[in-house]
C-alpha cells in the first residue's frame, strides 16, 4: 500500500532535504521514524529536493507498506518521534501508481525580503537585506519571467539538465511590513531556480539593471549573465499540486 505524507519544516539546522552522508536532513529524519515503526527500513520518495536552510510548509513525500495504518494514529506516533523541526501535517492512502515526485503538476515557492531594519530574530527566516529597493519596477521585471521560457540562466548548471524549459504560471511580489514577498507558481524548478530569479529582481529593484533586461538575461541562456543568488534563509516551497 502507498502512503502520501505532507509535511512542514524549518530548514535551518538541515543540510537539506535529501539524505547525504555524515550530515542531517529532513529525508534521513523521517525514513529513521517511519523504519522504526515498521520494524524494516522504510524509503520515502518526494516531491523534490530542498537545500541546506530552505524551509517547506507543505512538501510531499510517498512511501510504500504491507501495513493498513490507523491514519490519524501514524501522524501521532510520527510527530511523537520526529525532532521539533518537522511535522507530518496529514497522511493519506493513495493509488498505488501514485508518484510524489513524477505526478507534480506544479509547485509553489514564496521568498522574503526585510527591507526594512534588521532583525536578529527572524535571521533564519528572511533574508536580512535592510535597504531600500524599487518594488515597482520590481513588480514589472516579475512579468518577464511569467510563461514558458528556457531558464538555464537562472539555474546551477554543474550537471546539466537534459530539459531548462519550465513554465511559470503565475508570479507576484506582495509588501506588509517592511517584508517583501515574492511567489512563483510553476511547472517545476531546477536547482537554485527561484533564488537566481530574485537575484535577479534584487537587482532590478536596486536598479542596477532594467525590468526588460531580464527577456535578454534569459535569451542568452547562460548562468554567467544573471545576478547573484539570493540567500537560502529566506526560501518556502509552500505547495505542491497533484491532478
Amino acid at each position: 500500500m502507498r502512503y502520501l505524507l505532507t509535511f512542514s519544516y524549518d530548514g535551518t539546522l538541515f543540510y537539506g532535504y535529501q539524505k547525504q552522508k555524515n550530515k542531517r536532513t529532513v529525508q534521513e529524519e523521517i525514513e529513521k521514524v517511519l523504519s522504526k515503526i515498521n520494524n524494516e527500513f522504510t524509503a520515502i520518495s518526494a516531491s523534490g529536493r530542498t537545500d541546506a536552510h530552505v524551509h517547506a510548509i507543505n512538501q510531499k513525500a510517498h512511501f510504500d507498506s504491507s501495513k493498513e495504518y490507523n491514519l490519524d494514529r501514524l501522524k501521532h506516533s510520527m510527530n511523537k518521534m520526529l525532532p521539533n523541526d518537522i511535522f507530518i501535517k496529514n497522511i493519506e492512502r493513495v493509488n498505488d501508481t501514485f508518484h510524489a515526485r513524477f505526478d507534480v503538476i506544479k509547485k509553489e515557492y514564496v521568498y522574503k525580503i526585510n527591507i526594512g531594519e534588521y532583525d536578529p530574530f527572524s535571521r533564519e527566516y528572511i533574508y536580512q537585506y535592510n535597504w531600500n529597493l524599487n518594488v515597482e519596477k520590481m513588480r514589472e521585471a516579475i512579468n518577464y519571467l511569467k510563461g514558458t521560457h528556457n531558464f538555464k540562466s537562472v539555474t546551477k548548471t554543474i550537471k546539466e539538465e537534459k530539459d531548462y524549459v519550465r513554465t511559470i504560471y503565475d508570479a507576484k511580489i506582495n509588501v506588509k511590513d517592511d517584508i517583501i514577498i515574492i511567489s512563483f507558481v510553476g511547472s517545476g524548478f531546477m536547482r537554485y531556480m527561484v533564488r537566481n530569479m530574485v537575484g535577479l529582481l534584487i537587482a532590478v529593484g536596486e536598479e542596477k539593471i532594467k525590468p526588460i533586461d531580464i527577456v535578454d538575461i534569459l535569451n542568452k541562456e547562460d548562468r554567467i549573465f544573471a545576478k547573484k543568488t539570493a540567500p537560502a534563509e529566506g526560501l518556502y516551497l509552500t505547495n505542491v499540486y497533484y491532478e
